[in-house]
């Protein structure tokens, strides 16, 4: 499996870049920004740009999805946020963003496929009404895509519109360390960390009973 992490944007956005082989279609996770970096990944494994999936609406996350041509994936409770300045954050920035590409709305449980890669939606509410993290099915590597749910010794922010600690505390605890202990954890920015990690040592989370 091709594999890349790009760093970009001013947040300091991981987006990941997918593929079971070389001449494939990639999945692209969060492309925030710098297209070029993204392209160079793609070009350097020999990538055709296939989908890209949201983790959530934020500007952060979703400045560059017009740049490629292709559908974007995001939950339906996030779907407004690609078109509208105020729930993506943007307006206060003073570059109101509105993404026009294709989109298709995904749920909780439901599987994405191309190419040999297939992602399960996970829906984490909390950060957003309609964040998601996505679970590696396969190749089968113990392996989930966390957005701005969960970070190593860090969960995401919620004291934006529509944000709320409690869901995001429940989603992580109820979806996330029901996971075995092993797996592997991307999250949206910052290092990455294990499931048994962060159930052990979150400080956010020191009330998870163990």
């Amino acid at each position: 499996m091709i594999f890349e992490t790009i760093i970009v944007g001013p947040y300091e956005v991981n987006c990941y870049v997918l593929a079971k082989d070389k001449n494939s279609q990639a999945i692209i996770i969060d492309p925030g920004a710098e297209t070029g970096k993204i392209n160079k990944a793609l070009v350097k494994h020999k990538l055709t740009p296939g989908i890209i999936i949201n983790t959530h609406g934020h500007a952060d996350h979703i400045g560059a999805n017009d740049n490629f041509g292709i559908c974007v994936y995001i939950h339906k409770q996030d779907a407004l946020f690609l078109n509208d300045p105020n729930l993506n954050l943007s307006q206060f920035t003073g570059f109101p963003l509105r993404i026009s590409s294709q989109y298709k709305s995904v749920e909780d449980k439901e599987e994405i496929s191309l190419d040999g890669i297939k992602l399960q939606v996970l829906h984490t509410p909390g950060h957003t009404p309609g964040g998601i993290c996505l679970l590696l099915k396969e190749p089968g590597n113990s392996i989930v895509f966390s957005g701005d749910t969960l970070f190593c010794q860090g969960i995401g922010r919620t004291d934006f519109p529509g944000s709320s600690f409690e869901k995001l505390k429940e989603s992580i605890e109820k979806k996330l360390f029901a996971l075995r202990e092993q797996t592997k954890v991307y999250p949206g920015h910052g290092p990455s960390t294990t499931i048994g990690q962060e159930k052990h040592n979150n400080p956010f989370l020191n009330e998870h009973i163990t």
